[in-house]
């Protein structure tokens, strides 16, 4: 599998989080709390992990989830999980 590079997992992040919680992918950012900031509950989040993990091919286990509070931290660990 292709690893993808951080520019390209934010962007791919950005995409998922605006078709599933309608957040513009434009103000998906790196320092963004998901909770705080983008207001995305944790229903949410795990839709958005699931589709992480299909577009990624990084597995985010659910009770990871919640350790994984800004876009960032979701980043560098699909960057992680990807080797």
């Amino acid at each position: 599998m292709a690893q993808h590079s951080e520019q390209e997992i934010l962007e791919g992040l950005g995409e998922i989080i605006d078709e599933i919680a309608g957040v513009p992918a434009a103000e998906v950012t790196a320092e963004k709390n998901f909770v705080d900031d983008l207001d995305i509950d944790s229903l949410s989040m795990v839709e958005i992990a699931v589709a992480a993990q299909d577009k990624f091919g990084a597995e985010i286990p659910d009770d990871r989830l919640k350790e994984l509070t800004t876009v960032q931290d979701v980043v560098n660990f699909v960057q992680k999980s990807q080797k």
